[in-house]
């Protein structure tokens, strides 16, 4: 007996006790039973010891992919098989799909996902409970379906054994060890995989929760970065409005903080500020009413609105994506933007008001000439009082002004309704130039035009509004609508309502293609209108009192078509030329 204990004391296997218990059967059994039990003692204590080791390992490790790696890792090592591997519960698919392995060589069996219930894993996975087997290919307590178990065969797995990874009863996947030949599990090593798979499914669980939160510190940094960007623009689009900048400073602030190209147009979808755009390129200015950003094919549109009312629009383009500071950017952007139009509007609206007053106390003769001369001053400083060209349009005259052609816009000293119609005064120009300029605008906007002057400050400007307002009385009366005209242009009718007229000058409207052609060439084509006149109108009668042959009178008759210009024998030009050439003769 002593020997005995001498040899359990020295850890002698169990051969050796046994050699020393000899025949005495009970100290041999007593012998084995306690060295199996410090056996299984250091078994266990070497397991633990691996967990320790294991749960340091997961510790330091910062992704889910590293975690999953050692998981699978230190499970085939303590369990002794040839492969191992883990799924992980997919929510909304509902099944769990194979996520890493170890030891494992089939591409089909790595790809492999297994719906609850099938399958060895399906049914851990469906209950959360351990299951074992030693050959699981004729195991019938599991519903094998053919993916699993083509897969399976793949890579030649027998012995298997799945234990659940769950945390505060969240199943998060399972953990599985197995053999490619027939072996048992213990319960010890099911024991074994359970403790490894809850450790590894809480290390997990801290993992994930960890990147989580980075992600979400990184987010909030990343925001933080964006209320500075946008503080940033504001300060910009602050510093641009109190320095008296305008829409087109906005828009390449814009352009520049986000890279971006801009183009601002109004509610009508003129453009009033291009930064980096090609121009003449269409833009979706019409696609958004609200202040939000929209995204329109490549561009992104949001409107500039105020007190309710869409002034304009900011079209952005040139960026694939804008985060959502930078979309904050483009709509603080688009209310300064509306901000500065309404002002501008407003200021518009003031500077007419006070155009149309000094207009009205122009017209009416009755104020002190010295006293509008400084209000003039104040409104037009880049004009001066001499003499001035007026126009007068009747007809409904909303939204002329903002159609005038640069040229006369850039000439125009005041404008404003007065007597219902507008009128309007223009510096730098005569009235055939402003007529001819204001043709096309009559045309599109169906108002009546009539053109004078030029006259001086004071009572000449007044007579020649009375004059144009005569004049454009006299078109409507001849149906001559939607058309711009001086008194020459209507002939004897210009005439007739003109306080004085300038006869030399209406002979050189009405005849000066002739006359000039005559002085250049020693002509007389003015003579054969006045025999073609005299003779009624007849080319032969014509050629008769002329003395030549009417052949050349038609030739004539058609170099004066082609120096007046077709119609001018119709019953309204052929009147005003019989009149141009009595007072032609008239002066000698």
């Amino acid at each position: 007996m002593e020997e005995l204990l001498r040899l359990l004391a020295e850890d002698a296997p169990g051969s050796e006790l046994a050699r020393a218990a000899g025949a005495d059967a009970v100290a041999r059994e007593l012998a084995l039973r306690i060295r199996a039990g410090i056996d299984a003692s250091k078994k266990r204590e070497a397991e633990l010891s691996a967990l320790v080791d294991v749960a340091r390992e997961l510790a330091s490790a910062r992704d889910p992919g590293g975690v999953l790696h050692t998981i699978v890792h230190r499970a085939r090592t303590l369990v002794g098989t040839d492969v191992a591997y883990l799924t992980l519960y997919d929510e909304t698919r509902g099944d769990t799909y194979m996520r890493a392995t170890d030891g494992s060589v089939s591409a089909a069996f790595q790809q492999l996902r297994l719906p609850l219930g099938a399958g060895l894993g399906g049914l851990v996975a469906e209950t959360y409970k351990p299951y074992w087997t030693a050959d699981y290919p004729s195991d019938r307590r599991f519903r094998h379906t053919l993916p699993i178990d083509d897969a399976v065969g793949e890579e030649g797995l027998v012995a298997i054994c799945g234990t659940p990874l769950v945390v505060d009863g969240a199943f998060v996947g399972v953990l599985f060890a197995s053999n490619r030949t027939r072996r048992p599990f213990s319960r010890d090593e099911v024991s074994l995989l359970g403790s490894l798979a809850t450790l590894a499914a809480v290390t997990l669980v801290q993992v994930r929760a960890a990147a989580e939160t980075a992600a979400a510190l990184d987010q909030l940094s990343a925001a933080h970065a964006g209320v500075e960007h946008a503080a940033a623009a504001h300060d910009r689009f602050a510093e641009i409005v109190l320095s008296g900048g305008d829409v087109d400073a906005i828009a390449a602030a814009l352009a520049e903080l986000l890279g971006v190209w801009v183009v601002l147009v109004d509610a009508s979808g003129n453009e009033l500020a291009n930064a980096g755009q090609v121009p003449g390129t269409p833009v979706p200015w019409q696609e958004s009413s609200s202040g939000r950003l929209t995204r329109t094919g490549d561009c992104w549109v949001v409107a500039a609105t105020a007190k309710g009312e869409r002034l304009g629009a900011l079209v952005i383009g040139g960026a694939d994506d804008l985060s959502g500071a930078d979309q904050r950017i483009v709509e603080r952007a688009a209310v300064v933007t509306a901000l500065v139009l309404l002002f501008r509007r407003q200021a518009a609206e003031q500077s007419q008001r006070a155009q149309a007053d000094l207009l009205a106390d122009v017209l009416s003769g009755s104020a002190d000439p010295r006293t509008l001369t400084e209000r003039l001053r104040l409104l037009a400083p880049h004009h001066r009082n001499d003499r001035l060209v007026v126009a007068v349009c009747r007809g409904d005259h909303t939204g002329v002004l903002a159609r005038l052609s640069a040229p006369l816009e850039d000439r125009l000293v005041l404008a404003g309704p007065y007597g219902g119609d507008l009128v309007l005064l223009f510096a730098r120009t005569t009235p055939t130039s402003a007529a001819r300029d204001l043709s096309e605008l009559a045309k599109r906007t169906g108002v009546t035009v009539a053109v004078t002057g030029p006259a001086a400050w004071g009572e000449p400007l007044v007579e020649a509004h009375r004059q144009a307002a005569r004049l454009v009385t006299t078109m409507v009366r001849l149906g001559r609508t939607a058309e711009s005209a001086t008194p020459d242009d209507l002939g004897v009718a210009g005439l007739v309502g003109a306080s004085e007229v300038d006869v030399h000058a209406h002979l050189q409207h009405v005849l000066g293609q002739v006359l000039d052609y005559d002085t250049g060439r020693g002509t007389d084509l003015i003579g054969t209108l006045q025999a073609y006149f005299a003779a009624g109108q007849s080319p032969t009668r014509a050629a008769t009192s002329l003395h030549i042959h009417p052949n050349t009178v038609q030739q004539r008759l058609d170099r004066i078509t082609a120096l007046l210009g077709e119609g001018w024998q119709s019953p309204s030009r052929a009147l005003d030329v019989q009149v141009a050439l009595r007072l032609h003769s008239a002066l000698g």
